[in-house]
């Protein structure tokens, strides 16, 4: 589980998280949404440790993330997975190079071993004979998978996921949402993921948090959402012109 207690986040006069408090649930998918500037991408900066709270605390179970000296940052980050927004493949190296690539820098483990974990997250992410491609030569939602691939490959307890899947169509979304959920469940995992996509609220947001102007607006899970009369979560969800369009129509019968 991660927790966090009362987080506040300045950059100069600028306050862009104003006192967060919240958990992030183990072996559930734990949604940050909002619109843009809400604060979603600074919220999981902080979460990662890329950045330094203004004021607050983040607790990794019963650890206090921000007190620990750096050689024992390392040993927490050595626990975590991230899937980045645009996948953040080496364009140099292979698929199997860059699953690969947090073995051989934080591992001592024979290449045969290495190996054999690489091909296991190949095979968990539905992924096969692809060892030796570059990206620039499997589609975009391949490049995803390949991407939770290495986000698991040293077996993590906590798993961020930054908007996975922008850029990628509706029904290529949908298995994406669908392989992170099931490997959050399968290994316990605490899993953050900061979207802005509301199919994947309704298919995986177990536990959702909604950031409007640096506080959280509202809470809840899937079931929850349509069934909410709060009125930052109802712009959210109607944000488009089309939506709110047909929102109005409904109203109106």
């Amino acid at each position: 589980m991660i927790r966090t207690e009362n987080i506040i986040k300045r950059f100069e006069d600028n306050e862009v998280l104003k006192g967060i408090t919240t958990e992030f649930y183990k072996g559930q998918t734990n949604l940050i949404i909002g619109r843009s500037g809400a604060g979603k991408t600074v919220m999981l900066k902080l979460l990662v440790g890329l950045l330094n709270p203004t004021e607050g605390k983040v607790w990794y179970d019963d650890t206090d993330f921000f007190s620990l000296s750096k050689k024992q940052k390392r040993a927490i980050r050595m626990q975590v997975g991230m899937l980045f927004q645009a996948s953040a493949l080496f364009d140099s190296m292979t698929v199997e190079e860059n699953i690969r690539f947090p073995l051989d820098m934080f591992t001592n483990r024979s290449y045969k071993e290495k190996r054999k974990r690489v091909d296991y997250c190949l095979e968990r992410v539905s992924l096969g004979d692809v060892n030796n491609a570059f990206p620039s030569e499997i589609s975009g939602g391949m490049q995803k998978r390949v991407g939770i691939a290495r986000a698991i490959v040293l077996e993590p307890r906590f798993l961020f996921c930054d908007e996975p899947n922008s850029g990628l169509d509706p029904k290529t979304s949908i298995v994406i949402d669908e392989l992170i959920q099931s490997i959050t469940k399968e290994n316990n995992i605490t899993t953050v993921i900061n979207t802005h996509d509301m199919n994947s609220v309704m298919e995986i947001g177990e536990n959702v948090i909604l950031l409007y102007n640096g506080e959280i607006a509202w809470r809840g899970n899937k079931e929850e959402v349509l069934d909410s009369d709060n009125e930052f979560l109802q712009n959210f969800i109607f944000a488009s012109p089309f939506l709110q369009r047909l929102r109005e129509s409904a109203v109106g019968k």
